[in-house]
């Protein structure tokens, strides 16, 4: 292969690793790689993968074709949660040249270099990773291509191996930096114009632990970063939300007052079964003390449908549980079974088509939350961060409470948190807002 000079990336999952394939162009163009377009015809393909669906494999197929068919010539490269967890699987998937583990994927500048001066003229497949226990180094990693908000991780791995989840397995153990370097990697966001901040991680609330420090502490820093106007946690544990953490953003100077906690479960059976940590009592109580701090705080909640032993008796329950708690919205999953969990031993399957079933209707469930949740907010103000992005005459945005709304283009307000007014629910089912117009005078002038 010759050298190359033009790299592409995409990116399969969830917001950890959309942080973490910004850090790896960054250590590529510090090499002397131009980051470009998928569609551009790269010199280099690099897929990073995710493990959280049985659709897994179908989808690192179906872009290392996509690849090979843009540039046949190209060198591909696939890193990420499904490259720890079946490295030598992908290796043999005819295109690739080269899967690296969790514990490789940030020295990928330097592996590409090798393989650059290696003979590679029969394009077979190289895997390169080591044992998920090795693994104990934390890498901070952020995302650069969105000059109002960024994913900052914090945290990285988890030790709870809950009954369904393969994130252990593929992330390693629970670790992080220390306070002093996340504040730092804060602060370098702040320098580059970017207003909000959100903070990612496997189990972000555990951060800390192996250098004496906690999360509360790390949230107690960060508000005091200058430059950076809106902090918000992508999302906690329940057992790690506790009253310190709740009360802190009721009264922080930055931190939105927006929750995202997972509850996988309304019935303590199944959560028994899922070995997660806490119990709906406990569950219920978080929520209420959040909506009693803030009453105006958005709650989302991620819930998993159809484990197994999950009856229709627990689905009901959990369906029940979600009516009766103060919740604003739903991301809703169907299980998979996924290798190597304990999960997949586990009796009492639940057909795919009933899994697929008790989805549609939290979904459903789901709007209609968060529609109840936006009505009760219209005729209100909120701050809003404008995004850069114009379509059709509109920007959108995010108020402090996670209500997403639009409103008519104007480029003066574009990376700006501005109180607006909400007004109806346009048919796109976000909020139409207008700006004061002494606000929308300041904006000008600013």
């Amino acid at each position: 292969m010759r050298h190359s000079n033009t790299v592409a990336f995409h990116t399969l999952g969830c917001k950890l690793n959309f942080s973490e394939t910004s850090t790896l162009a960054r250590s590529l163009e510090d090499a002397g790689y131009a980051r470009v377009k998928v569609e551009e015809r790269p010199d280099v393909f690099v897929l990073n993968t995710c493990s959280v669906t049985e659709n897994a494999d179908k989808e690192c197929r179906r872009h290392v074709r996509r690849f090979q068919g843009i540039n046949p010539e190209a060198f591909i490269a696939v890193v990420g949660c499904y490259a720890q967890l079946k490295p030598e699987e992908i290796a043999a998937i005819p295109g690739v040249d080269m899967v690296l583990g969790a514990n490789e994927k940030f020295d990928l500048a330097a592996f590409l270099d090798r393989h650059a001066r290696a003979d590679t003229a029969s394009r077979q497949g190289h895997a390169h990773y080591s044992p998920i226990k090795d693994l104990k180094h934390f890498v901070p990693s952020y995302n650069a291509n969105d000059r109002t908000r960024t994913f900052l991780k914090v945290q990285d791995g988890c030790d709870y191996f809950c009954s369904f989840c393969t994130i252990p397995l593929a992330r390693g153990r629970s670790r992080s930096g220390t306070i002093a370097e996340t504040v730092e990697q804060a602060e370098m966001i702040a320098r580059s114009g970017v207003k909000e901040i959100v903070l990612t991680g496997v189990n972000t609330g555990d951060f800390g632990r192996q250098h004496d420090q906690n999360f509360l502490q790390l949230i107690e820093a960060l508000d005091e970063v200058e430059g950076i106007e809106r902090f918000r946690i992508s999302s906690i544990e329940p057992n790690l939300c506790h009253d310190g953490v709740i009360d802190f953003v009721a009264s922080s100077k930055r931190f939105a007052p927006h929750f995202h906690m997972p509850l996988q479960s309304g019935s303590d059976v199944i959560l028994e079964r899922m070995r997660r940590r806490y119990d709906t009592a406990l569950y219920r109580e978080r929520v209420l003390r959040i909506k009693e701090r803030m009453p105006h705080a958005c709650i989302g909640v991620d819930v998993i449908t159809g484990t197994p032993g999950e009856t229709e008796e627990e689905f009901v329950n959990t369906h029940e549980f979600l009516r009766s708690i103060p919740v604003d919205y739903l991301h809703v999953f169907t299980y998979s079974e996924r290798a190597n969990t304990t999960a997949v031993r586990m009796d009492e399957s639940v057909p795919m088509e009933t899994r697929r079933e008790r989805t549609k209707q939290l979904r459903i469930l789901s709007n209609k939350l968060q529609r109840a949740f936006y009505e009760r907010h219209i005729g209100s103000s909120r701050l809003v961060l404008v995004e850069a992005e114009e379509q059709e005459g509109q920007v959108h945005g995010y108020t402090d409470n996670y209500i997403r709304v639009a409103l008519l283009f104007d480029p003066s307000i574009i990376n700006k948190v501005i109180p607006m007014e909400l007004g109806r629910i346009n048919g796109d089912g976000h909020v139409q807002a207008t700006i004061p117009a002494f606000q929308l005078a300041n904006c000008a002038i600013s």
